[in-house]
């Protein structure tokens, strides 16, 4: 059987793996001594599985994002030992017009060789131009070792296998105060109904308390405010109905206001919708609409509420406003609970896939790369926080940020069932137009949840 290129167990990682010929290719490790990724070239990655794409020295590959500075940098350098290993000159290119760009330039012929496309429905939309290439063997064979079918499905169009996933996100967290919860003998919920059931517990104690209530929470975004109540949503109607609904809901093969939708709104508003649940420090129920959604976990901090449902990229808010993110710190996360403690645990988020608009040799072996556990490992090395990925090859201690970790362990759970953020996957005028005014208008005016669903379906484009 011949080698594939970047495909290690787990156990392997670590551990020195280079043959003289892929001493000779990297040439040796970095002078620079830092422990970064120039060591790395020199001491863990096998740089004659190369050898397999030819000669690729003074090769080059272009890949386009959205992502730019500051979060350009750590990507940048997780590609040092690719390019040590192979000479190819990786050109890295990001922009904040990338999504209307990256169209505009496919369509025009000057397609970059690879993207980091954040949504499968762009990506889609790529596939449907007829110049997305189908993913190598090398990639797929990383994906199917490293990523869940979930991860391979979104990376497909029509089961043909075109972009293997890059980093993700994890949206399925309740942020709280450990030292709160010690002090009044609160046990973090796991299941769903111990949840509600500490919620009711903690409005209760809390109920001589003015302004202090179990829950904080706010929506406001600018023009695109509402999204984090369809997070919400979301994650509600992954554990209520179940991944398999979610997906039917999400391509409208169950329309907005059916029965399991309606009843995923209801529980959503047992939390949002209840004044003696929200809004702890803010105000009532209304403020949530108002209130930005970087600030609105804040009140943990001033002891005003106990818990705020927020990604793992909340992490940031939290340091911003000076406190320290841990499992002892004065902030810290746990798992959005499903309906049972034990079995599959659902998971809303987000990532980012690569695809490829050419398949020369050197972009093939780059591909081969961003698929690995080894970029895994060095693109965590590199970063000093606010990145994750799905890739079960990933070590957890090589991140540097304790939500980090966290938000990987929930990603490699094996019990984990991940489903994308589904307003993401909608049609533009549904995800990012009804479902977040309605979202929105249900919380600031009251809106009947039936008057709000029914709003949302009548949107849904016919054809």
């Amino acid at each position: 059987m011949t080698s594939t290129p970047f495909r290690r167990s787990k156990a392997t990682i670590g551990m020195a793996a280079v043959a003289l010929v892929g001493l000779s290719a990297c040439g040796g490790s970095s002078s620079d001594g830092d422990g970064g990724s120039g060591d790395s070239a020199g001491g863990d990655i096998d740089c004659s599985v190369y050898e397999e794409f030819g000669d690729l020295d003074g090769k080059e590959v272009s890949i386009y994002t959205s992502i730019v500075a500051p979060e350009d940098t750590p990507h940048k350098e997780s590609y040092k030992p690719f390019e040590d290993c192979t000479g190819v000159k990786v050109t890295y290119e990001g922009s904040k017009e990338f999504e209307a760009q990256l169209q505009v330039r496919v369509k025009g012929g000057t397609a970059p060789d690879l993207a980091i496309i954040p949504q499968p429905g762009l990506l889609k939309t790529m596939v449907e131009t007829g110049k997305v290439k189908g993913a190598p063997e090398q990639v797929e064979a990383n994906v199917d070792e490293f990523f869940g079918e979930d991860w391979k499905t979104y990376g497909s169009v029509d089961d043909t296998f075109y972009a293997a996933p890059l980093g993700a996100n994890v949206k399925s967290f309740v942020w709280y105060s450990p030292a709160a919860f010690e002090e009044k003998g609160y046990e973090v919920p796991q299941t769903w109904s111990e949840m509600m059931d500490l919620s009711k517990k903690i409005a209760e104690d809390t109920s001589g308390e003015e302004g202090v209530k179990p829950w904080c929470a706010g929506i406001g975004s600018g023009d695109a405010t509402g999204w984090p109540a369809t997070d919400w949503m979301e994650d509600v109607m992954l554990r209520t109905a179940g991944p398999d609904a979610y997906d039917q809901w999400v391509e409208h093969e169950i329309k907005f206001n059916d029965q399991q939708v309606v009843d995923a709104l209801g529980e959503v508003g047992k939390i949002l919708k209840d004044p003696a649940m929200v809004n702890g420090g803010l105000g009532d129920v209304r403020t949530i609409a108002t209130t930005e959604f970087q600030q609105a976990g804040l009140p943990i901090m001033d002891g005003m509420c106990y818990m705020h449902r927020q990604a793992s990229f909340y992490a940031a808010n939290w340091v911003e406003a000076g406190a320290e993110v841990g499992e002892d710190g004065d902030v810290w996360a746990f798992y959005l609970p499903a309906q049972e403690a034990e079995g599959d645990k659902p998971v809303l988020g987000g990532g980012e896939f690569v695809a490829a608009f050419d398949d020369r040799p050197e972009v093939q072996a780059f591909q081969t790369y961003l698929s690995s556990d080894v970029w895994a490992n060095e693109k965590a090395k590199v970063t000093e926080g606010g990145w994750v990925s799905a890739n079960t090859g990933l070590d957890v201690e090589n991140l540097k940020s304790p939500v980090d970790q966290l938000a990987a362990e929930t990603l490699q759970d094996e019990n984990a069932v991940f489903r994308f953020d589904g307003s993401d996957m909608m049609p533009g005028v549904v995800g990012a137009g009804s479902f977040w005014k309605e979202m929105t208008n249900w919380i600031a005016t009251d809106k009947d949840d039936k008057a709000v669903l029914d709003a949302i379906e009548k949107s849904w484009p016919s054809n």
